[in-house]
């Protein structure tokens, strides 16, 4: 067989496959359930931290987008100097924040997705963030706040470890590390969930990195990690959520 061949079986194969995982006849959407919360829930007693509000987030931007695009690059070293809350607030809002609400059960949010379904949750692990004391902390994208998870000893060096020795994943400012809720999408598209979620991951990140180089600082993607010691590092299950996607955050040299 010819390789022109073997390229067009592989297209074939992929369409029959696209085509065999559309069918939106059995999801629970069509069955009549209810759509599941769009945020994971939280201990309203655990420590919040208010971020800037969304009104006030432009005093952070400091480049219009087309200057941001055209030096978007991913980096890897990163400068000693901490962020400050309103440039972590901005990075925030510009990857999952809240734009408002729809009926039905779903957000608008500064990102695409498919069927506004936002399968993602933002965990943030901080190191050098004005006023924010080192650990792991959650977004609430309805709230606009931090949330904290735990404090985490020698984090840097844990999540250097999770990456596969990548270890400026832990010699940044932040990094963000975003969890996967499987059923938010598997809802309303069944199988062909996983191919939305990663597309969805991608719009996610790419928010991140122009929104870096609006405020002078800079980030790479990471999607080389050790599943099972990412999510035990999070403290998720693995299969009812999931870390799908990293981007250490740090001013550039």
């Amino acid at each position: 067989m010819n390789q022109q061949s073997e390229k067009g079986m592989g297209r074939e194969f992929l369409k029959d496959s696209i085509r065999l995982k559309m069918d939106f006849s059995k999801t629970d959407q069509t069955r009549g359930f209810p759509p599941p919360p769009i945020e994971k829930p939280f201990d309203p007693n655990r420590e919040r931290i208010d971020l800037t509000p969304v009104d006030q987030l432009q005093t952070a931007v400091n480049v219009d987008l087309t200057k941001a695009i055209s030096e978007r690059i991913s980096h890897r070293n990163f400068k000693d100097d901490p962020i400050t809350l309103n440039e972590l607030s901005y990075l925030l809002w510009a990857t999952q924040g809240v734009r408002g609400e729809r009926k039905g059960g779903s957000v608008l949010r500064t990102v695409p997705s498919a069927g506004c379904r936002h399968a993602f949750e933002t965990y943030l692990c901080i190191f050098n963030v004005e006023n924010i004391k080192s650990g792991i902390y959650r977004y609430l994208p309805l709230e606009h706040q931090l949330i904290l998870e735990k404090e985490e000893k020698e984090l840097d060096r844990k999540i250097g470890a999770a990456t596969l020795n990548q270890f400026f994943s832990g010699r940044c400012a932040v990094t963000f590390v975003w969890t996967a809720i499987p059923y938010r999408m598997e809802w309303r598209y069944g199988e062909a969930s996983y191919k939305v979620i990663a597309l969805d991951a991608g719009h996610v990140c790419q928010n991140l990195y122009l929104a870096c180089a609006a405020i002078g600082a800079g980030t790479c993607a990471i999607a080389a990690y050790n599943q099972e010691l990412m999510d035990s590092l999070i403290h998720v299950d693995g299969t009812d959520e999931f870390v799908i996607y990293l981007a250490p955050v740090g001013k550039i040299k």
